[in-house]
């Protein structure tokens, strides 16, 4: 009986560590993991897009549905950057710019401490040796902290 008590533990224990493998970076990154100098308030980047200045990459590391949905003016979809295509899409969109290149990555899906997006796109530009990675800071979501303020925004695609 303890035998087939302790096969029957093992067996639990084998299955919980293939699918945390088999997770790979779908991993949960904090979004506090990021440095708040690298943190841009929605406030302030609507006012400087609406200054006329350069701009940066915007990239969208959400879902599709939400991009559709509404985004920012002139950004684009990345895909979400907790699966592996989403991780494959952004070094892809990334992979011929100059490491200096001002980027500015969003997602909003869900309260900030939650966001399963924003740090690992954050965390894999910054591994790929970009130097000018910022991320806007959505506090709630999309929708109250960036469309619902009047801040530009589009939809489809």
């Amino acid at each position: 009986m303890k035998f087939l008590r302790l096969s029957l533990v093992l067996s639990v224990v084998f299955v919980v560590a293939q699918l945390a493998v088999a997770q790979g970076n779908r991993q949960h990154v904090p979004a506090s993991s990021i440095p708040a100098a690298d943190l841009i308030q929605p406030a302030d980047f609507a006012a400087a897009l609406q200054s006329g200045t350069a701009k940066p990459l915007m990239l969208q590391v959400g879902s599709r549905v939400l991009f559709a949905q509404a985004h920012i003016t002139g950004s684009e979809f990345a895909g979400p950057a907790n699966q592996p295509a989403g991780i494959d899409a952004l070094k892809a969109r990334v992979a011929a710019l100059p490491k200096d290149s001002a980027i500015v990555l969003y997602c909003g899906c869900c309260p900030w401490e939650r966001c399963p997006n924003i740090a690992a796109a954050y965390n894999l530009l910054k591994a790929e040796g970009f130097t000018n990675v910022k991320a806007l800071y959505i506090a709630d979501n999309f929708g109250n902290d960036w469309v619902n303020k009047g801040f530009p925004t589009e939809k489809g695609h």
